[in-house]
């Protein structure tokens, strides 16, 4: 018997047996073999075989140890296990592969155990951030709210000072605009449209709505000309913006400074912001426990038919007893009134985030903490205050 055999303690390929201490059956003058502790990973004795899963050596000839194919000799493997995997593309066996201890057994033995996945690894939600689920900063938010509510509040009982925080607001708001349209690539030119928003307020204030008109006119040339002094790349996409500031911000804004000129101004511009507030109010209130029905998911979200339905109820209800008691209008009047500033004023928000999805931009700009820019607060009053002037020149004529 060789010594190069595997029972000898030795490996045919090198190195020593998984278990030395083992003897093999053939072995001169050796008590019996103990129990094979791989017995489960060998395959059943085939006819040839020791007893033990391990191949008779075969002949010299046949590629035994002295043989020149595949025997020791040629550097290959006589004996070959059943029960073992193949290494691929070559006759050398791979020795058994044996399975770790499982997580309770390993727990037992104190062998170390992979930690379980987190719920951030498996995909979950990261932690909702300090501000709040949308992001944003609410006590910030509140109080700048509050702030611009008391600006406004103080201001309405003294004409000039009201019209001062019309104009403030006009000129924020086409500045925002101005750099907000610049993703398009447009470039309105800002100075004329700022000179032309402080023109259109101030002819809004002591010539009516003719000047107002005049003063859209005489900043639409103006911003023209202005434009035409750069050269004409890009002319009709900047006439396009210059149009569209002008009219949007300071033209609709300039109609709160016409709603403010009666003597019951005040009452009247409080009465249209309290129906856009209500409508706002209301619309959240529903949307939250009754929203089923997305009313524009393309352009917003987060509106549901039932919240906008909501906005319109609150709305009628509390313009109603508003006007009612402060100026004398029939209920029926009142109600029409506030669900007519509803819908429009549930236009402009739309109309607002239309335009920002248009442009590629989350807000208007970063200038209110909490809410992003002023115009993203005007979007529902700019469609609202001048259908209040037109309304209640109908239901409570001045005078």
């Amino acid at each position: 018997m060789s010594y190069l055999e595997p029972r000898g303690g030795h490996f045919p390929f090198g190195g020593r047996s998984p278990e030395p201490d083992v003897a093999t059956p053939r072995a001169f003058d050796e008590p019996a073999a103990a129990p094979d502790p791989y017995a489960r990973y060998h395959g059943p004795a085939e006819s040839g075989s020791s007893g033990d899963g391990w191949p008779e050596a075969p002949a010299a000839g046949a590629g035994g140890l002295g043989s020149g194919a595949g025997g020791a000799g040629s550097g290959g493997s006589a004996y070959v296990n059943p029960g073992w995997n193949d290494a691929p593309g070559g006759d050398e066996p791979e020795p058994p592969r044996r399975r770790g201890p499982g997580r309770r057994r390993a727990r037992r033995s104190g062998a170390p155990v992979r930690p379980r996945e987190t719920a951030t690894d498996a995909g979950a939600p990261p932690a909702a951030k300090p501000g709040g689920r949308a992001g944003r900063n609410l006590p910030a938010a509140i109080g700048v709210g509050v702030t611009l509510g008391a600006i406004v509040l103080a201001s309405l009982f003294w004409p000039l000072a009201f019209l001062a925080v019309v104009a403030a607001a006009a000129a924020v708001g086409v500045w925002e605009m101005v750099r907000a349209v610049r993703a398009a690539q447009a470039h309105p030119p800002l100075l004329p449209l700022l000179g032309g928003t402080l023109l259109m307020a101030g002819l809004a204030h002591f010539a009516g709505p003719d000047g107002l008109t005049l003063g859209l006119l005489v900043t639409v040339a103006a911003a023209l000309v202005w434009r035409l002094g750069e050269g004409t790349g890009g002319f009709r996409r900047d006439l396009t913006a210059i149009v569209l500031i002008a009219v949007y911000v300071p033209f609709l804004l300039g109609f709160g400074v016409l709603l403010r000129q009666p003597d019951d101004g005040p009452w009247r511009v409080l009465g249209a912001l309290i129906a856009v507030v209500l409508s706002d109010t209301g619309g959240y209130a529903s949307g939250v426990f009754l929203g089923r029905h997305k009313m524009a998911p393309s352009i917003s979200p987060g509106k549901t038919w039932e919240g906008s339905a909501g906005s319109v109820v609150a709305a009628a209800i509390g313009s109603a007893i508003w006007f009612a008691l402060l100026m004398g209008v029939p209920l029926g009047w009142g109600a029409l009134f506030g669900a007519v500033i509803s819908v429009v004023a549930i236009t402009g928000d739309l109309a607002e985030s239309m335009l920002k999805r248009d442009l590629g931009v989350k807000d208007m700009s970063n200038l209110l903490p909490g809410h992003g820019g002023l115009m993203d607060r005007l979007d529902s009053i700019l469609f609202a205050v001048p259908t209040a002037y037109v309304l209640l020149s109908l239901i409570a004529p001045p005078g």
